[in-house]
């Protein structure tokens, strides 16, 4: 079995920016991670054992007991923000420079009094910091979501790792509902995502399967494995080598290999190896 890497996969420079800072701390037991850095299982095992603590992630009002708090990659809202400043001696910001993007995008829109609708997944992460400072908003995750809209100012923005493809799809449909409307759109889709994206697109026609590797509650991981799917390519979601399940790779000769955007370079060289050891049986 031959194996083929995405020309474009894994962790990119705003996940190995927050791993750095976490490296860089002298002493972890003092820092509480608000929530968790990035959505990979490894990372987060890797960063309890090291001595941080952990605020969970669908829970995260309780303050920390520790005297620095860490915002992680996916940012929080200025209001999140300012609470966390005002109950820890220290605040550590890893948040992506494209996720601040996106919030200055929202936020301008706001002014501009405009409904936001935020094209994203519902209640990630990300998303809740991203409507955090907005007080006229819908979150869309899909083209069936769109109505009309009472107001005539609408902006559009999107969280950072959602489908370029979808983002359209979605826009389009929002001006059909709303003909009459003012829209003004903000691309706030990050260049990681898209060419990650845009490498799957180039590798399923080369291959009889795809491995997706990353974390499960990866908004970007799982978006690479839709796209595996929408192109009728058979696809594997493993967060590490041992969910290969040998059988599932019979009767293919190639196979294709990319990871999300928090998968570590170790992980996908791990998995690779791991591939190439059973094309050897």
């Amino acid at each position: 079995m031959r194996v083929i890497r995405a020309a474009e996969m894994g962790i990119c420079f705003g996940v190995r920016d927050a791993l750095d800072v976490t490296d860089s701390v002298p002493d972890p037991t003092q820092v509480t991670i608000h929530g968790e850095l990035v959505h990979n299982p490894d990372v987060t095992t890797r960063l309890r054992e090291a001595g941080f603590r952990h605020s969970p992630e669908d829970n995260r009002r309780p303050p920390a007991r520790t005297p620095l708090v860490l915002i992680t990659a996916h940012g929080v809202s200025q209001a999140e923000r300012r609470r966390l400043s005002a109950a820890h001696e220290k605040v550590l910001d890893t948040t992506c420079p494209l996720v601040l993007r996106a919030h200055d995008a929202a936020v301008e829109l706001q002014a501009e009094d405009r409904h936001v609708l935020l094209i994203g997944t519902p209640g990630h992460v990300e998303v809740r910091g991203l409507v955090g400072d907005l007080d006229s908003y819908d979150v869309v995750a899909d083209p069936n979501a769109v109505r009309c809209y009472e107001r005539q100012r609408l902006g559009i923005v999107s969280q950072t790792t959602m489908p370029p493809d979808l983002v359209a799809a979605i826009c389009s449909r929002i001006q059909e509902h709303n003909p009459l409307a003012d829209i003004r759109v903000i691309d706030t889709v990050c260049q990681p995502t898209r060419l990650r994206l845009h490498a799957v697109l180039d590798l399923v026609p080369r291959v009889n399967a795809v491995v997706v590797v990353g974390g499960r509650n990866s908004n970007n991981t799982r978006r690479l494995l839709q796209l595996c799917h929408e192109h009728r390519t058979p696809a594997l979601h493993v967060e590490r080598t041992d969910e290969l399940n040998p059988d599932w790779f019979d009767n293919v000769q190639t196979v294709g290999l990319t990871a999300g955007t928090s998968t570590l370079d170790e992980t996908v060289d791990e998995v690779h190896r791991a591939l190439e050891e059973m094309s050897a049986y």
